[in-house]
């Protein structure tokens, strides 16, 4: 199909699956249970890192997670006391466990002390229209903090060659503000002209079908090519494709 009628299939679908029912089937529900800002990124980034498998599972552990932090996450990263660590070393999500958990909750408390919290670690190093390059300082200024080298793999890194599905996902949550009522958009100083679509099996699948994804392997190298087919339609938002992407695969097996 041509250009104009592909956007306009894709615009369609967009319609139909960033709209509030959404949240009831998605992870971003989690972080949806929350006002402060600081309650809202930590819940999202937390879900987003462990989002990948069973999506019932997904959402059962990350409310799991929460409820472990007291259901006041920002409180809980600045002011635990090392002993309340312990109620999540018995935590588990595939290959995330007790150990990664209890590190993460450490990488966040270093980065709203030391680099201006999640936004500005993230905002700090972005490209025009790619968050490639600042995903990958975000994960080293993460892990300037004491911790087992297997706790790295869960932070991705795109110029390792990573499509970083995860992270990507959790920029669409915080930075996309179009009233939907799905995404947040509390995060200002990222554009979302310069956000990735969270690459996956699902989305990859139907890129390829529509056409707009060639490379076979759902990597960095796809992610570029994707982006580039997405900003066609929608320099200023291309990253609302991942709707009707994800939602033609998911839903309706396209």
């Amino acid at each position: 199909m041509n250009k104009e009628i592909l956007k306009e299939f894709l615009d369609e679908k967009v319609l139909l699956y960033n709209h509030p029912k959404f949240i009831e089937t998605d992870p971003i529900q989690i972080p949806h249970q929350f006002k402060l800002k600081e309650d809202i990124e930590i819940a999202a980034f937390m879900t987003a890192t462990i989002s990948w498998g069973n999506r019932r599972m997904i959402i059962n552990n990350a409310q799991k997670l929460v409820n472990m932090m007291g259901n006041s996450p920002y409180d809980f990263v600045m002011n635990h006391e090392e002993h309340q660590l312990e109620r999540l070393e018995n935590f588990i999500h595939r290959t995330f466990n007790g150990n990664d958990c209890i590190t993460f909750i450490k990488g966040l408390q270093h980065i709203y002390r030391t680099h201006q919290g999640l936004e500005m670690a993230f905002a700090k190093n972005q490209q025009p229209q790619s968050m490639q390059e600042s995903i990958t300082a975000f994960k080293y200024l993460f892990f300037e903090i004491p911790h087992q080298q297997r706790t790295t793999k869960h932070v991705s890194n795109p110029m390792q060659g990573s499509a970083a599905k995860r992270i990507n996902m959790f920029l669409r949550w915080m930075c996309r503000k179009d009233n939907a009522g799905v995404d947040f958009g509390i995060w200002t100083n990222i554009t979302p002209a310069s956000l990735s679509c969270p690459l996956d099996v699902h989305s990859g699948n139907v890129a390829r079908k529509l056409g707009l994804l060639t490379r076979k392997q759902n990597d960095a190298k796809a992610l570029t090519e994707l982006d580039a087919a997405l900003r066609a339609l929608d320099a200023n938002d291309p990253i609302k494709y991942d709707f009707a992407l994800f939602g033609l695969g998911v839903f309706e097996g396209f």
